[in-house]
C-alpha cells in the first residue's frame, strides 16, 4: 500500500497528466467554443479531483489537504478555467457536516461582512452574495447563513437561486445571488472552531496556491520567449535589463511558492484555525498577491504587445492572476485584519510568533 507521500505524489502526477493532455492553455485559447469543458471536467470527477478533500465514506476521494493544495497549484499552472478549486473548498466545507456532497460542481458562499445570508425560523434562506465564482455554471452551493445570530452551513439548489450573468477579468464567471425565500437542500450548524472567517482563510489559501502556480507557469514562458525572441541580432536573453527582470520574477514566484506553501502546510497540520493558521493565511495572501501584480507586469515587458493579443496565451494566466488577486480579500482586506491581530496580542508576543514558523 502506498504511503501518504507516496499516494500524494500519485495524486498531483494524476492532475499534471489530466491538464496536461485536456487543459492545454494554448489549445483552449485557439477553441472557438467550449465543448473542451465537459470532457475535462468529467474526467476530473471520474478520477476523484473534484472531491478530493471529502472522504471516502462521503464519496469523496480523502486525500490530505497539503495534496489538495498542490492540486489546486498544478490547475494555477494551466490557469484552468474551471470550478475545480471552489468545488474542492464547497466539498471540504460539507464534509464538516452531516450533510450531503452532491456530485457535480460546486462553490460557495462564505458570508463574510458584505454578504448576508439569513435562515428565517420557516427554514428558507434570505439574502444576498456577490461575486461567487462560477455560480452561474454549478449545481450547488454551499453557504454559510445565519441563524439567530448563530453561523449554520447549507446546501442549496442553485436553479432555486435569482443568479446574475457576470464574468470577472479573466472572463471566468462570476456571479450575484439574490436568495429569496429559498428552501435548502440541507441545513447544518457550523462546527465548532468554523466561522466565516475560517472559510475566507481556507479560501485566500486556496487562491494563494493557485497564483504561485500561474506565476510559475509566466516565468517559464518568459525564459523561453526571451531565448527565442532576438532584436538587434542577439537573443533578448543575453540584455542585461531583461536578464534583471527574469531574476526578479524568479525571485517573486520563489516567494509565491514558499509562502503558499507554508500556508497549505500550516492548515494540513493544524486541528483548528488558530492564529498560528491566520498569521500564515493572510501572510500567504498578501505577499502572493503582490508577487502576482509584480510578476504579471514583468512577464508582459518581456514580451511586449504579444502577450496582450487574444491569440497568445500569458494574458489567460495573468488575467487570472488579477482576479485571483481579489477573490477571498484581496492584500489590504487582510493586511488590515492581520494588523488588528498582532496589535491585539501585543508587541512582545509578534516576534515568538514570527520566529516559529
Amino acid at each position: 500500500m502506498a504511503g501518504e507521500g507516496e499516494l500524494g505524489s500519485i495524486v498531483v502526477d494524476t492532475a499534471t497528466r489530466i491538464f496536461r493532455d485536456l487543459c492545454d492553455p494554448q489549445t483552449i485559447n485557439n477553441a472557438a467554443e467550449e465543448s473542451w469543458k465537459q470532457p475535462l471536467w468529467r474526467t476530473l470527477e471520474d478520477s476523484g479531483l473534484t472531491l478530493c478533500w471529502v472522504p471516502e465514506d462521503k464519496g469523496g476521494a480523502g486525500v490530505r489537504i497539503a495534496d489538495g493544495f498542490d492540486i489546486l497549484q498544478v490547475a494555477g499552472r494551466f490557469a484552468a478555467p474551471l470550478p475545480l478549486a471552489e468545488t474542492m473548498l464547497a466539498g471540504w466545507l460539507l464534509a464538516q457536516t452531516d450533510l450531503p456532497v452532491p456530485a457535480g460542481a460546486m462553490t460557495l458562499a462564505p458570508g463574510d461582512d458584505q454578504n448576508e445570508i439569513l435562515l428565517d425560523a420557516g427554514g428558507k434562506i434570505t439574502g444576498n452574495a456577490r461575486k461567487v465564482p462560477f455560480a452561474s455554471e454549478v449545481s450547488h452551493l454551499a453557504i454559510v447563513a445565519k441563524r439567530n445570530g448563530d453561523n449554520v452551513i447549507a446546501l442549496i439548489d442553485s436553479s432555486d437561486c435569482d443568479i446574475s450573468s457576470g464574468t470577472n477579468i479573466a472572463g471566468d464567471a462570476q456571479n450575484d445571488i439574490v436568495f429569496n425565500n429559498v428552501s435548502p437542500v440541507g441545513v447544518s450548524d457550523m462546527p465548532t472552531g468554523l466561522g466565516p472567517e475560517e472559510v475566507m482563510m481556507m479560501g485566500a489559501a486556496v487562491r494563494s496556491r493557485q497564483m504561485a502556480g500561474a506565476l510559475a507557469a509566466i516565468l517559464d514562458l518568459s525564459v523561453e520567449y526571451s531565448k527565442e525572441r532576438v532584436a538587434f541580432e542577439r537573443q533578448i536573453a543575453k540584455f542585461q535589463a531583461v536578464q534583471h527582470n527574469l531574476a526578479r520574477l524568479a525571485g517573486e514566484v520563489a516567494a509565491a511558492e514558499a509562502v503558499s506553501g507554508s500556508a497549505a502546510d500550516a492548515i494540513d497540520r493544524a486541528a483548528r484555525f488558530d492564529d498560528a493558521v491566520f498569521l500564515e493565511t493572510a501572510s500567504a495572501k498578501i505577499r502572493v498577491g503582490e508577487a502576482a501584480g509584480e510578476g504579471a507586469a514583468i512577464a508582459h515587458q518581456v514580451f511586449g504587445a504579444i502577450g496582450f493579443t487574444a491569440e497568445h496565451i500569458l494574458h489567460r494566466l495573468t488575467r487570472r492572476l488579477w482576479a485571483w488577486r481579489d477573490d477571498f480579500g484581496g492584500e489590504s482586506h487582510w493586511a488590515v485584519k492581520l494588523g488588528a491581530r498582532v496589535a491585539m496580542h501585543g508587541a512582545d508576543d509578534l516576534w515568538p510568533a514570527l520566529a516559529s514558523r
